[in-house]
């Protein structure tokens, strides 16, 4: 057995790198290596990269004491070089929760480009790609269209422990929690992105009137979701007719990665769409 095991282990290290946009394989303890099955494309060099972190773990991430000592500058460039000295500069108002490779905010870059939107995601080398991605999307469309791309980025951190952290009372316009971790077992329910607790994070940071987007393939996690954003009184779902006209719906369904998986497995999705109420007087 250890010789298989180191057998299958230099195979892998072997497998070939591409420069593409195709997701990165994922690892997990159900991931089960098929000489058989149609190898994925790797991303170079990022091609092992596990699917799950744990967000109540004490991992060091670094953030700003207060979203005023944030400083956006380095994620876009683009919107501060022509800013007098000394002036603020504009800060994310869409925010992606666990964005994963970036395939929503690639989708909606384009129909937003007054916007900056920001991806949260707790993995390093996940993160690392989707910087990456965007900095090769900015030079190759710089010549046609100089502002492509310039208002996405994303960032390493834990979204269920700093999210106050990074934005100001009612910064957010949209928030997005899409194919999140469903963590099966009952005894890790507590690791869920959406919980009431959170849910009070979450309407803080978002404006009255803004918009949280719901997302995923799994019909109890769906189902999680909806009961908990139902029992909070500064959120109400959205009719899902209304929510269908959203022109962000079409890429919160079917821009993101997992959402093409899901529809390669002809699988079903569920969406769940809440506007924030104002707070009471």
């Amino acid at each position: 057995n250890m010789e298989k095991q180191e057998e299958a282990m230099q195979v892998d290290q072997a497998q070939p790198l591409a420069a593409d946009d195709s997701e990165p394989e994922e690892t997990g303890p159900n991931h089960q290596p098929n000489g058989k099955k149609k190898k994925k494309r790797k991303i170079r060099p990022y091609h092992r990269i596990h699917a799950h972190r744990n967000p109540l773990s004490d991992a060091n991430f670094e953030y700003p004491v207060n979203p005023s000592a944030m400083d956006w500058s380095g994620m876009y460039p683009a919107f501060y070089k022509d800013l007098p000295a000394g002036a603020p500069g504009p800060a994310p108002t869409f925010a992606d929760i666990g964005c994963g490779y970036g395939g929503l905010l690639v989708s909606l870059s384009p129909l937003f480009p007054d916007k900056l939107l920001i991806g949260m995601e707790i993995r390093t080398k996940v993160v690392r790609y989707v910087q990456e991605r965007v900095d090769e999307l900015r030079v190759r469309d710089a010549a046609k269209v100089p502002m492509a791309f310039q208002n996405i980025n994303a960032l390493e951190t834990n979204a269920m422990k700093y999210l106050p952290n990074f934005f100001s009372k009612g910064q957010l316009e949209k928030i997005f929690f899409l194919y999140p971790d469903p963590h099966f077992q009952k005894s890790k329910y507590r690791r869920r992105v959406i919980n009431l607790p959170l849910l009070a994070d979450y309407a803080y940071v978002l404006k009255e009137g803004g918009i949280a987007y719901t997302c995923t393939d799994v019909k109890d996690l769906h189902d999680w979701m909806v009961s908990h954003f139902n029992a909070h009184p500064l959120f109400e779902r959205i009719p899902d007719e209304e929510a269908m006209k959203d022109p962000c719906t079409i890429h919160v369904m079917g821009g993101t990665e997992e959402g093409k998986k899901v529809e390669r497995a002809q699988g079903s999705k569920y969406l769940a769409v809440y506007r924030r109420l104002p707070s009471p007087q």
